[in-house]
């Protein structure tokens, strides 16, 4: 509100020779009433829900410049229209220039308070995140009009900003002096040089990979660096969460320190979540820390583990129970790397895709029931979509509560439940990560129907969800003989949520709706327990 949107708009739809179209004006052609009125009799929502109808019709229809109100934008469908079909444009603005721009109009809904300027930094807190996803960021001063769309123009017509608009995105984490970029598309492996160019301390940097990798992405991810001029040498461990540990630790730091690693070298971790843990780690402790970047290969990786520098490694009393908090200087997802995955891999990530849906985005969970099998199945543009969504979630959280202090712990959901199935298991590869984290979901619904605040419908769409996809939503072939649900509890006992001895769960209100349930009756936990281990033993 207040950016210049319809003025700026018209004048750069004139110099382009293109029709001009203003979202708000549409839906009021459309509802025979205006926006306040939209406001005042149905509420927020319904207008939501005309607008983004509208804007379909407007983007299917000829080539326009569109300006769309604010709220627009944040709207998931709405947004991935807008990626797919068009340039997106965003005029920012501070808000204290805003409020002098928009104090004296009483006809913009949102605004109508006793605190305006306090209702634009509150949206400004709220939206400008999402939109720095905008293929164009131009910010708005107090330049003449014309002046702004000179330059716009400028950056319209350079085919290089707009291939560099398009070729992949970028959203930010914002936690100060340790804000990162996060960029997501296909081919960055081979352009990482150029990205990390302007992000090292000094061109020097360490590669830690494992085995399974190196073979595909090494040799490009070298030669990327090299031709932007920074060094590199290797460290390649084995694949498998066996390497998460002490000893590992031990003999990456030994490696690095013994070949004369400064506190100006980068450390990069080039694989799936066990590499960024075990190198991000080794980037905590080293000479009392050192930066690392994060260029994660898996799917499961570059949604969760990569974003929001928890590091960690396991012990034989549960997982990632030795780490530290230290955040990245960049992200690089290469969505083509998740080419060279087998399909269990894809699965175990997708896992996590789905649990950010259940946490707080219905409509992202109700995309990924219609073509999360797209993703899955190699589609491009629904695997960006994914890793996008995803990570915007999750940076979202973390640039709120950075150490896990309140907000960030409902990223646990479902990891309660799993990591105990997996402690019980012994962390072996027949039994995954992102599949003990679907299993984990399954019983957090199902303990939150139990305890009478969840749908059972909503428990029902989710495991047939993921059922549909392949992932486990129970413990059959997968509970040993030994498996009690006693055993279970006291892994959870351990698990570092745990806080004097009171377990500590994400549970739902519905999917879309989760919240953090401290000090859980165990009773109800283990009755929940007792009914998936039977059912395993009647399977």
């Amino acid at each position: 509100m207040g950016a210049g949107k319809s003025c700026v708009g018209r004048r750069l739809a004139d110099a382009l020779g293109l029709a001009f179209r203003d979202s708000d004006e549409e839906v009021e052609k459309a509802a025979g009433c205006k926006v306040k009125d939209i406001f005042d009799a149905y509420g927020e929502l319904a207008f939501r829900d005309c607008e983004r109808r509208v804007i379909q019709r407007l983007l299917d229809g000829g080539p326009c410049v569109l300006a769309t109100g604010g709220g627009a934008f944040m709207d998931l469908n709405t947004r991935a229209l807008i990626r797919d079909t068009a340039v997106s444009v965003w005029l920012r603005a501070d808000p204290d220039v805003l409020f002098q721009r928009t104090r004296k109009n009483k006809n913009r809904p949102l605004l109508n308070n006793d605190d305006p300027l306090g209702t634009l930094k509150r949206l400004a807190g709220e939206r400008y995140p999402t939109y720095a996803e905008a293929d164009i960021v131009i910010d708005t001063g107090n330049e003449p009009v014309d002046a702004t769309v000179a330059r716009l123009r400028d950056m319209l017509e350079g085919k290089s900003m707009q291939d560099a608009a398009k070729d992949h995105e970028t959203l930010r984490v914002d936690l100060g002096d340790r804000s990162y970029d996060i960029h997501v598309g296909a081919g960055l492996i081979g352009r990482a040089g150029e990205l990390l160019v302007g992000v090292l301390a000094a061109p020097r940097t360490v590669i830690v990979t494992d085995e399974l990798v190196a073979p595909h992405w090494l040799t490009p991810l070298q030669d990327s660096l090299s031709a932007a001029g920074i060094s590199s040498r290797a460290i390649v461990v084995p694949p498998g969460e066996e390497t998460k540990s002490l000893a590992w630790v031990e003999k990456v730091t030994d490696d690095l320190l013994q070949h004369g690693l400064d506190r100006k070298m980068t450390l990069i971790a080039l694989g799936g979540g066990v590499v960024g843990d075990l190198t991000g780690f080794c980037a905590a402790i080293a000479l009392r820390g050192v930066d690392f970047v994060q260029i994660p290969t898996t799917l499961l990786a570059q949604v969760d583990s990569s974003v929001g520098g928890k590091t960690g490694i396991d012990t034989r009393f549960g997982k990632n129970l030795i780490g530290a908090f230290h955040q990245p200087r960049a992200v690089i997802a290469d969505t083509a790397a998740l080419d060279t995955l087998p399909r269990r891999e894809l699965l175990c990530g997708y896992a996590e895709v789905v649990k950010y849906g259940v946490i707080n985005d219905r409509p992202f969970f109700d995309w990924l029931v219609a073509d999360g099998h797209k993703l899955i199945d190699g589609d491009e543009s629904a695997r960006r979509r994914a890793v996008v969504e995803s990570c915007k979630n999750k940076a979202a959280v973390v640039s709120a509560d950075e150490r896990e202090s309140g907000l960030r712990a409902l990223l646990n959901l479902g990891h309660t439940f799993g990591h105990a199935v997996e402690a019980q298991y012994g962390f072996g590869d027949g039994l995954k990560h992102g599949e003990a984290v679907a299993i984990g979901m399954a019983m957090a619904l199902d303990m939150s129907v139990a305890k009478g605040i969840c749908d059972a419908a909503d428990r029902d769409a989710l495991i047939a969800h993921l059922a549909a996809v392949g992932l486990p939503t129970g413990l059959s072939g997968i509970a040993g003989t030994n498996w009690t649900s006693d055993a279970l509890l006291d892994h959870m006992g351990r698990d570092k949520k745990t806080e004097g001895g009171k377990l500590t769960f994400i549970l739902a209100n519905g999917i879309g709706q989760s919240f953090v349930a401290r000090d859980v009756d165990a009773a109800q936990v283990k009755s929940v327990l007792d009914g998936y281990l039977a059912a395993a033993k009647a399977a």
